[in-house]
């Protein structure tokens, strides 16, 4: 038990990745076999990859992941990834998790998303769409001061 003179600090996270954020990995983690025939021309739209072109394989504490930029989070990869296919690797588990809806950015757009856009992104065709009706967060019980 603490001493009432005892300061407990509060746990201090360094860096989030998805699986903090979502509690679980998913299965582009875990399997190439699972991201294997993801077409990365298909899901670009205007066949412009230039955006994509940055994203690269990275390093989280010692694991191959990429940065989605979209929870400011990293998603780790543990398979094995071939030698050569490094960056190719990184964007199809990336377009994975942003298709598939399991980016906590993507999922805050319900919420947040101050415009109307696609809630999967331009990747995928007929994705609901998201920020057509928002309006400002009010917090229960308070009131702006008087000015």
């Amino acid at each position: 038990m603490a001493r009432m003179d005892e300061v407990r600090e509060p746990e201090k996270v360094v860096s989030i990745d998805a699986e903090y954020l979502s509690g679980k990995r998913f299965p582009y983690q875990e399997d190439i076999s699972a991201i294997e025939d993801i077409d990365l021309m298909a899901l670009t739209p205007g066949e412009d990859l230039n955006w994509l072109e940055d994203v690269e394989l990275l390093e989280e504490e010692g694991t191959p992941a990429v940065f989605d930029r979209y929870s400011n989070s990293f998603l780790r990869i543990y398979f094995d990834i071939p030698e050569g296919r490094e960056n190719e690797i990184a964007r199809k588990v990336l377009m994975a998790h942003l298709t598939s809806g399991n980016s906590y950015g993507i999922r805050l757009k319900e919420i947040h998303a101050k415009f109307p856009q696609p809630e999967l992104g331009p990747w995928v065709e007929g994705s609901k769409m998201t920020g057509t009706d928002w309006k400002p967060p009010v917090l229960e019980g308070w009131e702006p001061p008087d000015h």
